[in-house]
């Protein structure tokens, strides 16, 4: 018994000690490697932002630069824990090319990011619609943007799919048109309803004076001509101004006596008898 004893006392002592002692020392510089990345992270965000770079490439460096050190730092442990670095690499590789093979579109999402950030269709803070979702962007991240509609849901939209899609940016300039189809009966005050819708929508708030509102005929029909009203607006007021527009020429059409024209109902052909 004291033999087995002894020989229990003397595999701990080969094995199970210089074990545990790695375990500590991989924790600890788990923890130490994390937090100088962290403050790596910071000091390249500082450095970034003196530069006055855009908050989108910001981000996507970021990114790029924790995951590539935390890389190095499971390396760096699992050297310290007796694991043959080399093979691990080899193996690592090899695991590469399978899942690139096996996730490629992860790869074609990564690839359209940095096209993205480089052709710079729209930044973090722009109002977009692509790939079938319309909403604020959040974020650009390495595989998926985010955005956030304007019934505030979170929508994640691959970065290939946004790439692949005809992009629609709402903020990209600084002001935005609005227009107001108004159809109209034959026989009508047509220059003098458009004056009093001009001048109305003139005062509407928020609404740009410089480009300044107009109104024209936009076309004709059957029933009469089609008025166009439009302004221009702050692209963050867009809906709002439309709303108190729409409401203004609703106020000229009533006060005026305008009806909507009604639409015709062709009579069929009488069948020959």
């Amino acid at each position: 018994m004291d033999a087995l004893i002894e020989q229990l006392k003397s595999l701990a002592l080969t094995q199970a000690v210089p074990f545990l002692i790695k375990v500590v020392g991989g924790l600890v510089l788990w923890f130490v490697g994390r937090t100088l990345i962290n403050g790596f992270r910071r000091v390249l965000n500082l450095g970034l932002q003196k530069r006055q770079l855009d908050a989108t490439l910001i981000r996507y460096i970021e990114s790029l630069f924790t995951g590539s050190l935390t890389i190095l730092l499971l390396i760096a442990i699992l050297g310290l824990m007796g694991v043959e670095t080399t093979s691990f690499a080899a193996l690592l590789a090899a695991a590469g090319i399978a899942i690139g093979t096996a996730w490629s579109g992860l790869l074609s999402n990564f690839a359209a990011g940095v096209f993205l950030l480089v052709l710079r269709p729209f930044r973090v803070g722009d109002e977009i619609s692509a790939g079938g979702v319309t909403g604020l962007v959040q974020e650009i991240g390495l595989f998926a943007t985010t955005l956030d509609t304007p019934d505030n849901l979170r929508i994640s939209v691959g970065n290939s799919r946004l790439f692949g899609d005809n992009i629609v940016n709402f903020t990209h300039h600084p002001h935005r048109q609005v227009t107001i189809k108004v159809p109209l009966h034959h026989g009508g005050d047509v220059f003098g309803l458009m004056n009093a819708l001009k001048e109305r929508v003139s005062v509407v708030p928020e609404v740009l004076q410089q480009p300044g509102p107009s109104v024209g005929v936009a076309e004709f029909t059957a029933l009469g001509p089609v008025l166009a009203v439009q302004v221009w607006a702050k692209p963050s007021m867009a809906g709002p101004v439309t709303g108190a527009v729409a409401h203004a020429v609703e106020e000229i059409l009533l006060s005026a006596g305008y009806t909507v024209p009604a639409p015709t109902v062709q009579e069929p052909l009488a069948k020959a008898s």
